[in-house]
């Protein structure tokens, strides 16, 4: 099988992101972003997708990490999606996975359909009603949400998260890690290659949009 890779490119006056990215990879990762902690994490993603990604990522992060961030995520989704190909042939489509960082467990559910939508829940409850959650260096709740919610739009996909027990008051680290590792765990299921139906589209009305 061709090995479905990418390059990831997106340059703007706030941000220059380039890098590369193969879905059948081994998860080995080379990654540099101006936040240490998403780097991390986009390590612990590539790493348990076993995705190959490189990225090197320039901001404007004298004011804050919002552009980063958010064009990350853009730049990552838009990657994906053009190494999935069009009409998304063969893949499972569907993905589920849990991952637990300490007492903290994150689950993510994928359905790679077109459409993209983001549902990100701290147990239970969603961004309006959140309790208090400490951040991690500039890294926030706010935007790991925004994170997701630019990577899933531009992949064409359904993301649902949620996040059980963090602990206390709440650990960003222990948030974002559980997150990171089960959406990459979920992302190699969905975009594995069925091979009960190669090169067809996982689709009953024979379109994925």
């Amino acid at each position: 099988m061709t090995q479905r890779t990418a390059p990831i490119s997106r340059k703007t006056n706030e941000t220059q992101i380039d890098g590369f990215v193969n879905i059948d990879g081994k998860g080995q990762a080379k990654i540099n972003t101006p936040n240490g902690l998403l780097t991390h994490m986009l390590e612990l993603f590539s790493f348990h997708g076993y995705f190959d990604l490189e990225l090197s990522v320039k901001g404007d992060t004298h004011i804050d990490i919002h552009h980063t961030n958010e064009d990350i995520g853009i730049a990552l989704g838009k990657a994906f999606s053009k190494a999935l190909g069009e009409e998304r042939a063969g893949i499972r489509r569907f993905g589920s996975a849990f991952a637990p960082m300490e007492s903290t467990v994150g689950h993510t559910i994928i359905d790679i359909n077109g459409r993209g939508h983001l549902r990100l829940t701290l147990e239970g409850k969603t961004a309006g009603d959140m309790p208090v959650v400490s951040n991690q260096g500039e890294y926030s709740f706010s935007y790991l949400e925004h994170f997701l919610e630019s990577f899933a739009k531009q992949l064409g996909a359904t993301i649902i998260v949620s996040v059980d027990n963090p602990g206390g008051s709440g650990d960003m680290h222990s948030i974002a890690e559980s997150v990171f590792k089960s959406l990459g765990i979920a992302l190699d299921i969905a975009t594995t290659i069925d091979p009960r139906r190669l090169g067809q589209i996982p689709s009953t009305k024979g379109i994925i949009d």
